[in-house]
């Protein structure tokens, strides 16, 4: 596992980063031995608010979590719980999709199966299609219409590198830019 700590004022003691580390390693046993996973951690101190952020990297799945309280250990194991719960959850959708998809096949060789009303409820519904014409424009202009429209994030074509991107407001009130990677 690829480990990397950073700490923004804060000293990122042996002992902190060890404790960091082992629970974050508590998360391999989702994972296929053979899988590469990378984990970024920020600590972060601000008046008494102890702040953690972690992103993990794991075949082609990124989770990402954060929490904040009055201790940094207590903050740390927060963060594993809800990093925990996504995988868990990840890893339900994937069989119940398997399982579904194995469902309907025998179904196709005429035998009636039925299927869970659980598994019904655990997957993703899309509930609402909508369609909208992407116009070029900056960064800034985007934003600016995101806050016009008041959303959460903007889908546009960005003008400089002429390539789908969006723009969000992060839950600190800055902006934060998705752009795509080949």
């Amino acid at each position: 596992m690829k480990f990397m700590v950073r700490g923004k004022n804060i000293e990122i003691t042996d002992a902190l980063r060890n404790y960091a580390r082992e629970k974050i390693g508590k998360l391999k046993k989702y994972f296929d031995e053979d899988v590469v996973i990378e984990c970024q951690v920020s600590l972060e101190v601000d008046k008494e608010r102890h702040i953690v952020e972690a992103t993990i990297f794991a075949d082609g799945l990124i989770l990402r979590g954060e929490e904040e309280t009055g201790d940094m250990y207590a903050s740390i194991d927060g963060v594993i719980e809800k990093l925990e719960r996504q995988v868990r959850k990840y890893k339900t959708r994937i069989s119940n999709k398997l399982r579904r998809e194995k469902l309907d096949f025998k179904e196709q060789l005429g035998k009636n199966v039925m299927q869970d009303e659980e598994d019904e409820d655990l997957a993703a519904k899309i509930v609402k299609t909508k369609s909208f014409a992407i116009k070029p424009m900056p960064v800034e202009e985007a934003v600016m219409q995101m806050d016009l429209l008041d959303h959460d994030f903007f889908v546009f074509s960005n003008a400089n590198t002429e390539e789908v991107n969006v723009v969000y407001k992060r839950n600190d009130g800055n902006y934060g830019l998705i752009e795509p990677t080949i």
